[in-house]
């Protein structure tokens, strides 16, 4: 019988429900050795027909953010321990086999205490940036900036940009959120560090550094501008490699935007939006930041289910300075959370040695839910999984976490042979374990510059 899209969808539901049922009561089965553990799923959720989207929407215009909700949200009673991805570098010197061949073990905290000891940023007391030429850094944000975190509205910059001229740029948050983006625009269009001289001072320091005299006096604020100003400060923070200073701020715009959610339904509908985007930033920083060092959480995370994801800010002043454009925003936003509910999965599923007959239909299902979050993303974002070069930053950023999560996905075959290297002899393990080497190696492949 000839199936529509919808049948497929369907199909493909019920399969994965069945994948998860299997994986549920095969864990709950006897223990085994691991050798005999190897044995193929009663059923191979990756193997499912897969129908692209026939619908997408190849325009530049925003996409809609339901297309970009990949799986569901795990239940009530795991929502709260629902933890942040985190592999940071130096774990890979704890696995097994890997451990005995380094002379000397290393601390898993090392990165983070060098950053923690690091010598303190040297910010001049007068900063006076030039503040009559901004235009180019202003259009250069716009242009190549926003559209990667998508938290200012381009409808209201004019608006903003004449108020803090008022004020010679002195003193207010909106001062300290125009001289911001100006600095964001200046790493933009001159570069960051990497493609910098390491002699003079970042681009866009001068503008930073007026901005942050007018930072403290934000961090006792609660409104939403306070949090927009301190999520900006942590992104330049980010781009000139300062990541804890970047989180110390990420946090505090973390606990205001929490604060704020809790009220969201009062605010006028281009302030919940804003609300919305914010707080999708700080779970973006936070779980980067997370998963690179060992850092507390500020309970993000916890409303990753109860937030929409962003929709539009709507045009009421016909003074934009440049689109609105939510596709990059929206796909990483997804693709972060099945990183997130894959570490989740495989973390709440696994033992040591893990059990390869219960973590197979797991990881077919958890591959799946990569495959339909690739075939949901807009033409503008849209990249080869082949080695045919990319368009953009953009889409190469995205092609770098898509290989990224399928070598998570795919990391636990491997675990499985280093704990015990019986597992090799069952060919699914074999398989899996080249899916996760691969994904590696197309990682490296892709890395395009510093």
């Amino acid at each position: 019988m000839k199936l529509d899209a919808g049948d497929k969808i369907i199909l493909e539901q019920l399969n994965r429900i069945e994948g998860l049922l299997h994986a549920n009561f095969s864990s709950q089965a006897p223990r085994m050795p691991a050798a005999v553990q190897l044995a193929p799923a009663v059923h191979d959720v990756a193997n499912v027909n897969r129908s692209r989207r026939s619908d997408r929407d190849n325009s530049t215009s925003i996409p809609s953010s339901d297309a970009f909700r990949v799986g569901n949200p795990p239940n009530q009673q795991n929502a709260s321990t629902h933890e942040i991805h985190t592999t940071p570098v130096l774990h890979v010197s704890e696995w097994p086999l890997i451990r005995d061949i380094i002379p000397q073990p290393y601390d898993p905290q090392l990165l983070l205490q060098m950053e923690t000891s690091r010598s303190a940023l040297n910010l001049p007391a007068n900063p006076r940036p030039d503040l009559l030429d901004i235009a180019p850094f202003v259009k250069s944000f716009f242009e190549h900036m926003n559209g990667w975190h998508a938290c200012v509205n381009p409808y209201i910059w004019h608006a903003c940009y004449r108020s803090a001229a008022s004020l010679g740029f002195q003193d207010g948050p909106v001062s300290c959120f125009v001289l911001l983006v100006v600095a964001l625009g200046c790493t933009a269009s001159i570069g960051t560090p990497p493609h910098h001289p390491m002699e003079k001072d970042p681009p866009g320091f001068s503008y930073f550094c007026l901005a942050w005299n007018m930072l403290p006096s934000l961090v006792i604020q609660t409104d939403i501008l306070a949090a927009q100003c301190q999520l900006l400060a942590s992104a330049y923070l980010c781009y000139i490699f300062r990541p804890m200073e970047a989180w110390n701020l990420m946090s505090n715009a973390s606990m205001k935007v929490q604060l704020l959610l809790s009220s969201q339904a009062e605010q006028p509908p281009a302030l919940k939006e804003l609300i919305t985007r914010v707080y999708w930033n700080c779970f973006l920083f936070e779980s980067e930041l997370m998963s690179k060092l060992r850092l507390p959480q500020s309970g993000i995370q916890d409303h990753e289910y109860a937030v929409a994801l962003p929709t539009s800010f709507k045009d009421e002043s016909h003074e934009s300075i440049g689109p609105d454009e939510l596709s990059y925003f929206l796909a990483e936003v997804s693709l972060r959370q099945l990183f997130n509910r894959v570490s989740h999965v495989l973390s709440t599923h696994t033992s040591s040695p893990p059990g390869v007959t219960t973590l197979e239909p797991l990881v077919s299902d958890l591959d799946l839910q990569l495959s339909r979050w690739y075939d949901s993303l807009p033409e503008i974002v849209q990249f080869s999984i082949s080695r045919i070069p990319t368009h953009s930053p953009m889409q190469t950023a995205l092609r770098l976490r898509y290989f990224a999560c399928r070598s998570l996905i795919y990391q636990s075959f491997i675990l499985a042979v280093l704990a015990d290297e019986a597992a090799a002899l069952n060919p699914i393990v074999i398989e899996h374990c080249k899916k996760c080497l691969e994904a590696c190696i197309r990682q490296i492949e892709h890395v395009t510059g510093p």
